[in-house]
């Protein structure tokens, strides 16, 4: 399918999606700092085989989403959240499945809350709580997550630099408890990277404030929702989706035995199953 740009106000996103719009619609919300070719096309293929209306997109200042000067975004993580209805209402669609990855899954728990009538069910993969609800503490990142963000450079001005330095992420973000396929990994970044209108302006995620949550806890989302997490995972070790699941009423979680933070490959054979039976039968169609 071809790219599709779409405009709401003052923001400008690039979108894409797979399948039958007559299907249910499922929107796939990535991490912050990634576009939407981190949702990879076989990926989507398959859930669209699967009879459903798929939709990915870029974020703000990645792909070929509106940029801002780096250090001056003039958004915040809530304003990200709120892109998703955009790109809704540019599809015309009333309400969708939401899937989100890492910090998507922060952006779709804001949406629940916020645009409760625009979620017929939430995927949360790789991701942590991003509202109120968990009352005891969640362990920190691993030890060699912690150490890549304290030692990493990168020039923002030397593709090469910003490659390799994405690759380097990627391969410390899959855990270490499996093979990592760094050529598959550079191909992706070099695209990335190739298709963005400013790479450097990816900074802006590092710094953006979260801005006004909408009222209301875990315990508030009311959309039937799947917890996915790796039992490798760096950043948000798996008591976090524990707790997700734990939070949300009805909340279920699917564990993935080795994998890390994201969506990967090796895992697409479970996860998009399970997506799809998590998105089906007339109680999650509204």
């Amino acid at each position: 399918m071809a790219e599709r740009v779409v405009r709401a106000e003052d923001v400008t996103l690039c979108t894409e999606s797979f399948g039958d719009p007559a299907d249910p619609p499922l929107l796939l919300v990535m991490g912050t700092g990634a576009s939407m070719l981190w949702w990879e096309e076989g990926f989507c293929r398959m859930l669209a085989a699967g009879g459903r209306f798929v939709i990915r997109y870029d974020h703000r200042d990645t792909g070929r989403s509106v940029t801002y000067e780096p250090g001056r975004p003039g958004y915040t993580g809530v304003d990200l959240a709120e892109d998703a209805v955009r790109v809704l209402d540019a599809y015309g669609i009333p309400a969708a499945h939401v899937v989100g990855v890492s910090a998507g899954g922060g952006l779709a728990q804001v949406l629940a809350l916020g645009h409760a009538d625009r979620v017929l069910s939430l995927v949360l993969i790789s991701t942590s709580a991003a509202v109120p609800g968990v009352d005891h503490e969640l362990p920190p990142p691993e030890e060699a997550f912690l150490r890549f963000v304290a030692e990493a450079r990168v020039d923002w001005d030397d593709t090469d630099s910003v490659v390799a330095y994405l690759v380097a992420s990627a391969r410390v973000l899959a855990g270490g408890r499996r093979p990592f396929d760094e050529s598959a990994a550079k191909s992706l970044v070099r695209r990335d990277v190739g298709r963005a209108r400013d790479v450097g302006a990816l900074r802006n995620h590092d710094a953006l404030p979260e801005g006004a949550l909408p009222k209301g806890t875990l315990a508030s989302i009311g959309a039937p929702t799947l917890v996915i997490h790796g039992t490798a995972d760096p950043l948000f070790p798996l008591p976090h989706g524990e707790a997700l699941a734990e939070g949300i009423p009805g909340g279920r979680l699917l564990v993935l035995e080795g994998a890390g933070h994201g969506v990967e490959r090796a895992d697409w054979a479970v996860i998009v199953p399970a997506v799809l039976d998590h998105t089906t039968g007339e109680a999650r169609q509204g």
